[in-house]
């Protein structure tokens, strides 16, 4: 089992500006010196998903074509421009106003240095991307539209980082704009946390919220073949250390695990889902409580999974991200803290369904373990703790009129006992700046006790996604001072009330 490659077929399209004022001389170079430098980038490795070079756009008309085939084409999922020339911008104006895919502003030039003893004014007129790029920048400021701006030559490392970054933040977006999370039950009774406007995320996000009822789970876990469970039942046995009762007296237990992943996955896929969500309270005649399958919703299947919809949303968001990059994206929760001074960690775990796909110190255990709540057999989890790592928590809190998302900068550090009477997953983890100041900060802004937690993808990639979805993120660094914050947050709540693209 693996996860489907989310950039397979995808596409970023290439714009490069400039005008017929230069004769065809001037814009045959400027095709052939973009063509060069496209077939760099994507050379480069580090942009998932292929940079396809379009014609050069010369007028109003063009910019518009271009601007609404890559809007219209579902494997486009980003689109770059770049002014090779001085391309006058309200020829941009039509074309920018009908993009509805992500833009990303490249400020570049195809020499590296200036030719300090050959330049002239014919060198001068074909390569004029500092002045092009400030009057194409000058437009999309004024229009308001959002875009990632990467500054340096093509060649420099750190441009195709960017690049590569946003374009995982584009697929982040793809998925979410055709996202169906399905939901068994409603949310756990009285938790604030977990309710939202399911309407509303749509209209922002693009994701799909719909409730399925236990009973067709219950009836989707009946129709399961034994074949399929017992080709779960070797996965886990090649990936995981398998506790010995669960192969022998308590196979029958692990049988009816497996049995309850097979029957949640064929939901999902039959439905055509990416994330998912249950409820301890509403299991209907499940045998167990779902523990090893959701665990493996976001590692083998690259699915979200949660206790509640906003952060099933976010962890698929974060799998799509970090696809092909060491480390993952999990469901995390906030649960203890160590407050010995100089030696101050945050320890995030649930009861079943944290993620092997955020890296584990050992290979993952699976047992089974008594579990106080739920009302049913004993559940099959894994159990591990997390490896060290530089990683974001995030959350997503329903603010009534709008969304807010929030981030941590952490880095998960190893456990300094042995937890051995700790049967679940975990993480322990040193937020930015400490402890205290992260704590008092993320209460501050009304964060989720649940989080996802990425260590593929880091804040740049979820800097990127809030910026093209629209939505505040407010982020807690090495930087951050709680008082400054305070303030910050008050100001970023006037500004996207104010500005709200929705």
């Amino acid at each position: 089992m693996a996860m489907e490659n989310p950039f397979e077929g995808k596409e970023i399209w290439f714009g490069v500006g400039s005008q017929d004022l230069y004769g065809e001389e001037a814009l045959r170079q400027v095709a052939q010196q973009t063509g060069e430098m496209v077939d760099f980038l994507n050379a480069t490795g580090k942009i998932p998903a292929k940079i396809v070079l379009k014609p050069t756009l010369k007028s109003s008309d063009g910019v518009k074509a271009f601007m609404t085939e890559a809007s219209a084409n579902p494997n486009v999922i980003g689109v770059i421009t770049w002014c090779h020339t001085f391309s006058p911008a309200k020829m941009w104006i039509r074309g920018l106003e009908v993009l509805t895919k992500p833009l990303l502003q490249l400020a570049t030039q195809h020499h590296k240095e200036i030719p300090w003893e050959t330049i002239d004014m014919d060198f001068m007129n074909l390569n004029q991307a500092a002045h092009g790029d400030r009057e194409f920048g000058y437009i999309v400021s004024r229009l308001g539209i959002p875009r990632k701006i990467v500054v340096g030559h093509y060649t420099d490392p750190e441009v195709a980082e960017k690049v590569g970054t946003w374009a995982r933040a584009c697929a982040g977006w793809d998925a979410s704009q055709n996202m169906k999370v399905m939901r068994w039950g409603d949310n756990m009774r009285n938790v604030a946390v977990t309710e939202g406007d399911k309407t509303e995320a749509e209209r922002v996000f693009g994701a799909s919220i719909n409730t399925w009822a236990v009973n067709d789970l219950v009836a989707a876990y009946e129709k399961v073949k034994d074949s399929q469970v017992k080709d779960l039942i070797e996965d886990y046995k090649a990936k995981y250390d398998v506790a010995p009762e669960l192969l022998d007296s308590r196979y029958d237990e692990l049988f009816i695990a497996a049995k309850e992943e097979a029957a949640m996955v064929n939901m999902m896929r039959e439905n055509g889902c990416t994330a998912g969500v249950d409820n301890f309270e509403d299991l209907g005649t499940l045998p167990q409580l779902p523990g090893v399958g959701p665990q493996r919703f976001p590692s083998e299947y690259g699915w979200g999974f949660s206790a509640d919809w906003k952060t099933s949303v976010l962890v698929r968001i974060g799998a799509v991200m970090g696809y092909g990059l060491e480390g993952g994206a999990s469901l995390m929760e906030d649960y203890s803290y160590n407050f010995v001074p100089g030696n101050e960690f945050d320890m995030g775990s649930h009861m079943l369904e944290v993620s092997p796909s955020i890296g584990t110190i050992a290979k993952p255990k699976l047992a089974i373990y008594p579990l106080g709540i739920g009302g049913k057999s004993d559940p099959v989890r894994l159990v591990f703790s997390g490896k060290p790592a530089d990683a974001v928590v995030v959350s997503m809190a329903d603010e009534r009129e709008r969304f807010r998302l929030l981030m941590d900068e952490v880095t998960i550090v190893e456990p300094q006992g042995s937890l051995k009477n700790l049967p679940c997953a975990r993480a322990v983890w040193k937020p930015k700046p400490d402890l205290k100041t992260a704590v008092q900060c993320w209460i501050t802004a009304g964060g989720s006790h649940h989080t996802c937690m990425t260590t593929s993808v880091g804040r740049e990639a979820w800097e990127d996604f809030a910026r093209i979805a629209g939505v505040e993120l407010a982020v807690i660094d090495e930087n951050t001072n709680a008082r400054q914050f305070e303030k910050e947050l008050e100001l970023s709540e006037m500004y996207h009330r104010l500005n709200n693209r929705h």
